[in-house]
């Protein structure tokens, strides 16, 4: 457990070198906004979550019966995570954020499709895309 990342995981990094790339910028894990975002452009009220597939419960009612050690640990914390993603997208709501929330799979596959959803974001909220 000492091992896993909650900052700067793989799938966000491969997302931030791509928008660097773009010449795009963002303010990463950002304590000033509820939920700590991996990147956010709080000005414009755009935030972006790289989740990965086990740690947010990527179809879990299907991987829920592949986990097969220490069940009463993983199952209620994934559990958890699940229900506090949904907190976390319904309070930025509320407080007018555009979320976008990427699996890591969908980074890992298609990087360039995500970075197209974002720059089409910070578009529409005036972000001077190149």
């Amino acid at each position: 457990m000492s091992r896993i990342r909650g900052k700067n995981t793989g799938i966000e990094m491969t997302l931030r070198k791509a928008l660097c790339a773009h010449g795009v910028k963002a303010r990463h894990n950002s304590k000033y906004i509820f939920g700590h975002p991996d990147l956010s452009w709080k000005g414009l009220k755009v935030v972006v979550f790289c989740d990965s597939e086990f740690w947010h419960g990527y179809h879990f009612e299907k991987q829920q019966s592949q986990i097969h050690s220490h069940q009463e640990y993983w199952i209620p914390k994934i559990e958890h995570n699940i229900a506090r993603d949904k907190e976390v997208n319904e309070e930025l709501s509320k407080e007018g954020y555009a979320i976008l929330r990427f699996w890591g799979q969908e980074i890992e596959k298609d990087t360039d499709g995500c970075v197209q959803k974002i720059l089409d974001v910070l578009s529409a909220k005036g972000y001077p895309v190149h």
